[in-house]
């Protein structure tokens, strides 16, 4: 028995006791479909809840082990988020899917002059157009069909949830999700990657 597979079975780290799934909302993220299509795939009869950030749900929930975070490759501080919590936060999945569509929507305007946007696909917006950082891209759908911008990078799903007209449509990017256990553990040493089944 490896040192990993003899922590798992001390502390109970694994996947199969998760049965909450807490992520980035609002309604119609990439993180929130990846979290229910991680519950299906693992037959999980669990529950989604939606977070402003990552970083507000792992603050509000408990670390019992049946709840984790789903995270993304590209979420920003991920590595912050991971290695400033490994007494109770351990990545224990990873599996590879298709976002939504990512587009370029806006209210009216065809050549929007300000873009609200995730910090992840920042790189969408055109040179042209000023940036407004928010915390998700349902959230930058929001702020565009409140009037805050003129457009916004966003998912096709909140795109059409909140009524904007697709400027562009940049089509769905594969990505990598990540799983994350919220477990308290006492006895795995920190900085330890064996103490978490992880390979670095």
């Amino acid at each position: 028995m490896t040192m990993a597979t003899e922590s798992r079975r001390r502390t109970g780290i694994g996947a199969d006791s998760v049965r909450y799934v807490h992520t980035l909302g609002p309604h119609g993220t990439n993180l929130e479909a990846a979290a229910h299509e991680w519950l299906h795939r693992r037959g999980i009869d669990g529950q989604v809840e939606l977070h402003p950030s990552l970083e507000a749900a792992l603050d509000a929930v408990p670390d019992d082990g049946e709840h984790a975070l789903a995270a993304c490759a590209v979420y920003p501080a991920l590595h912050t988020l991971t290695f400033g919590n490994l007494h109770r936060l351990h990545m224990v999945d990873s599996f590879l899917m298709p976002t939504h569509n990512m587009v370029l929507a806006s209210t009216g305007a065809d050549a929007p002059r300000t873009v609200s946007t995730h910090p992840a696909p920042v790189g969408l917006v055109s040179a042209e157009a000023e940036s407004r950082l928010v915390t998700s891209n349902s959230q930058a759908a929001i702020d565009c069909a409140a009037g805050r911008t003129e457009g916004c990078i966003t998912t096709i799903v909140a795109a059409e949830h909140h009524g904007l007209r697709v400027l562009r449509d940049f089509g769905p990017v594969p990505m990598v999700f990540t799983i994350h256990q919220v477990l308290a553990v006492d006895d795995a040493p920190a900085g330890r990657p064996e103490a978490t089944g992880a390979r670095l």
